[in-house]
């Protein structure tokens, strides 16, 4: 008999927030595949879970994959947790789960808490419609770059962000997004210190200012869509000073700098440029 691979959400802060099944298929698996072990073991400890626990991290994902395939294939069932909250979310797995998919493994979801889901449900912030883009990048000229991407488009857009970055994060939000959007900082999710703020940046990042300690914990970010009056009164600024740069200058260098201005993702403004360059008589 094949085994089964479970993929296995975990607290994200209080150790009560795990399903019943959770703690059942932990107790009976033959194996955990754990994203820190010694993080893991408080967890196991505290349900008194005995099944013998491995490292598996980005660093180790590849190279351990194939001999777990191998493992499930000849009839051990495994359980992949992480740290915290729902793996695979910003966390290892993927080459794992792929590699189960095309064994023919059978790869099982067992629910539970996830800090992305958890921040929407008490954010305030419209989440009917949502993207989430994972953790925003360390250097602030591709932090900026990927604000100004989700900057225009017509969802919620949801990020992770560490304490580290947080401050330098809302300052270039605010550069970007400008005073007037709604952004939700949620931290510390389920802990003691749990602290979830829905505002405009520049409040926001009076809140982060005034204490340091406003800055600690692993934060949840979620940017509001764009008032579509904005969004209009943007596109409108769009069509107005392009066709003056595509004068001057080839589509590419006209709508790198029209986003710029409108702070509007340079992908589209290029690929408006581009139709209003096939427009031209």
């Amino acid at each position: 008999m094949i085994g089964t691979l479970y993929i296995v959400a975990t607290p994200i802060g209080n150790l009560d927030d795990i399903t019943f099944r959770a703690v059942d298929i932990l107790t009976s698996v033959d194996l955990i595949l754990a994203e820190d072990t010694r993080h893991s073991k408080t967890l196991l400890n505290h349900y008194d879970i005995n099944t013998k626990l491995r490292a598996f991290h980005e660093h180790n994902e590849t190279a351990q994959s194939a001999g777990i395939i191998e493992a499930i294939l000849a009839g051990q069932n495994m359980a992949l947790i992480s740290d915290a909250g729902t793996p695979l979310i910003s966390d290892p797995g993927y080459v794992l789960v792929r590699s189960a998919k095309l064994a023919g493994i059978n790869v099982s979801p067992i629910p539970g808490a996830s800090a992305m889901i958890s921040a929407m449900s008490v954010s305030g912030v419209a989440t009917d419609r949502f993207g989430f883009f994972g953790f925003l990048p360390n250097k602030q000229t591709a932090r900026i770059k990927a604000i100004q991407a989700v900057a225009h488009i017509n969802q919620t857009a949801i990020f992770y962000e560490s304490p580290k970055r947080i401050l330098a994060c809302t300052q270039d939000l605010l550069s970007v997004l400008g005073d007037q959007r709604v952004v939700c900082l949620a931290k510390e999710l389920t802990k003691s210190f749990e602290t979830i703020k829905t505002d405009t940046l520049p409040n926001l990042l009076n809140y982060l200012e005034a204490d340091a300690a406003h800055q600690k914990g692993e934060f949840v970010i979620l940017i509001s869509a764009i008032d579509k009056d904005n969004k209009v009164a943007g596109e409108e600024q769009l069509d107005k000073i392009l066709p003056i740069l595509l004068s001057e200058m080839g589509s590419s260098k006209a709508a790198k700098l029209a986003a710029k201005i409108t702070n509007i993702d340079k992908k589209y403004c290029y690929q408006r440029a581009v139709e209003l360059q096939k427009d031209k008589p």
